[in-house]
């Protein structure tokens, strides 16, 4: 009898690909994130209720909490996917900025304009966001620092082209950069402000956090 290594089993089955269960369990949970982005961007969080996702995904509260311990726990995912697809944009749009201040401002233009595009779900993170449970649950997130993240690389890209100071706090600028960045949301979620308007209040944010860190 011919011996099988582990190693040749674990081959066989990534060349099988995933189960039909476990394909079906994902067209399931993608169902629900569908039906529960839509009531989200329509009825907003505090509306959409978990029978009303049910019922639009065309399936039973149950399955739903086969794939979801609840609501918040569905909002998370989608906050998660839409986050993952919008700091790819913002370094697409930073890759060829000319200087950090270019940089960070392309990193918050594209913030606002991608969720300007979809006001109705930006609307239900901003609730969310507020609500005690959810929005501790949401600031916990490790995707919702990578733009954080991103400003502190553009940052240190910063200093390794001599435009910032090596000394200057980076990391706190960062994080004091991120919260300007957030701190604008209510002004292009609600209050109607244009892009240009938003990025002419970044530009002003951006100049004075980094007032003292440039070179020269």
């Amino acid at each position: 009898m011919k011996h099988v290594s582990p190693n040749e089993v674990a081959g066989d089955t990534r060349a099988r690909g995933p189960t039909r269960r476990a394909l079906a369990k994902q067209q399931t949970r993608a169902k629900v994130l569908a039906a529960a982005r839509r009531l989200f961007s329509e009825h907003g969080y505090e509306g959409a209720t978990i029978r009303d996702i049910a019922s639009a995904a065309g399936m039973s509260t149950g399955a739903v909490f086969a794939n979801f311990s609840d609501k918040s726990d569905l909002f998370r995912d989608i906050m998660i996917s839409d986050t993952v697809a919008l700091v790819a944009q913002m370094r697409e749009a930073v890759a060829h900025a000319k200087g950090v201040e270019e940089a960070l401002l392309k990193i918050f233009t594209t913030g606002y304009a991608y969720y300007k595009s979809q006001l109705p779900l930006a609307r239900a993170g901003f609730t969310a966001g507020w609500a005690p449970q959810e929005g501790e649950m949401l600031r916990k997130l490790a995707p919702l620092r990578l733009i954080q993240d991103l400003i502190l690389e553009e940052l240190n890209a910063g200093v390794d082209r001599g435009e910032l100071s090596p000394e200057s706090g980076l990391k706190l600028r960062a994080e004091m950069l991120h919260d300007a960045y957030l701190a604008n949301y209510p002004q292009a979620i609600f209050e109607g402000w244009s892009l240009e308007a938003l990025q002419a209040r970044a530009r002003d944010q951006i100049g004075i956090l980094l007032a003292g860190a440039r070179r020269g």
